[in-house]
């Protein structure tokens, strides 16, 4: 019976570790058709090592679920796998935008109230200023149906455009494959426990469990993974730094000119000679050991000589 069961585990891990491939609606839809049923085969050997029977009502309803699986009645395609009303593509948005402005202080505080207008709203905000200027670098969420607009307005009067790119995901194909296996892993999960139910000895019961807790880690990681991308999709990024030059200070005067840079380069040359220099004074009991090591080997030599 230890043996059967070994057995029964083993087909079940192969089978879930074999459930990792990646596409549309029908392809995952197939993929955990076949992994339910290798499941379903699996612990259906396992019930036998523990009872010596199969319930052979149960069997066919089994043996029904997964030779139509894509029928209204399917538990795997009902939980996990989304209906063609869901089967919206899912792209993620991300937008870097750069801005140098005129007015640094009018154009900050209507930044807030800007990103209300499109249902949007600032998730981290970091304001820096130096000498020369004064930066604030801000991530914005916003609808993805509104993505487009957001960016469209932040250029305007008294600002310049400095640096605009978007990029795009579409991370659809994920999102239908992950559901699909995630419902998949549910249905074995409730064998399983089906199974804990029917265990007779300590032995069975450590490792039904161990398989438990190994598929709600599977679940809980690939839940986690469609709640991530459904959100990130739903709600596109938006990247905006923008700065204003102060007292006067414009691009061309903080960039340095051949001859600024030739001086500030042979000043870096002095300072690495100084700070050599340095270095061999700080090292002097070591350059005068060397010095008297030397000056021994010499004599040494000429004796022999």
């Amino acid at each position: 019976m230890k043996l059967s069961m070994s057995y029964a585990i083993s087909i079940a891990v192969i089978v879930l570790s074999c459930n990792n491939g990646s596409g549309y609606e029908q392809a995952s839809n197939k993929k955990a058709a076949v992994g339910l049923e290798a499941e379903t085969s699996a612990v259906t050997d396992k019930k036998t090592a523990l009872t010596g029977t199969v319930d052979d009502e149960n069997d066919l309803t089994n043996a029904d679920t997964v030779a139509n699986p894509a029928t209204p009645s399917s538990d795997v395609f009902q939980s996990g796998s989304p209906a063609l009303t869901d089967w919206d593509k899912k792209i993620i948005k991300t937008a870097n935008i750069t801005l140098e402005l005129k007015d640094y202080s009018t154009y900050n505080a209507s930044l807030h109230a800007r990103a209300k207008v499109f249902g949007a709203y600032v998730a981290q905000e970091n304001q820096t200023e130096t000498d020369d200027r004064i930066t604030n670098v801000v991530s914005i969420k916003v609808p993805v149906d509104k993505f487009d607009e957001l960016v469209n307005s932040f250029a305007g009067e008294n600002t310049k455009l400095v640096e605009k790119n978007i990029a795009t995901e579409d991370v659809t194909g994920e999102v239908v494959d992950t559901r699909a296996r995630l419902a998949a892993k549910k249905q074995v999960r409730d064998r399983y426990l089906e199974l804990l139910k029917q265990a007779k000895n300590m032995n069975e019961i450590l490792q039904v469990q161990s398989e438990i807790n190994t598929i709600q880690e599977d679940i809980e990681s690939a839940s986690g993974r469609v709640n991530y991308l459904v959100h990130a999709s739903a709600y596109s990024t938006i990247n905006l730094t923008y700065y204003q030059f102060k007292n006067g200070v414009t691009q061309k005067d903080i960039e340095p000119s051949f001859f600024t840079s030739l001086a500030k380069a042979f000043g870096r040359g002095l300072t690495f000679i100084s700070d050599f220099i340095l270095f061999i004074v700080s090292i002097w009991p070591l350059v005068i050991a060397i010095f008297i090591a030397l000056f021994y080997f010499k004599r040494l030599k000429l004796k022999k000589a």
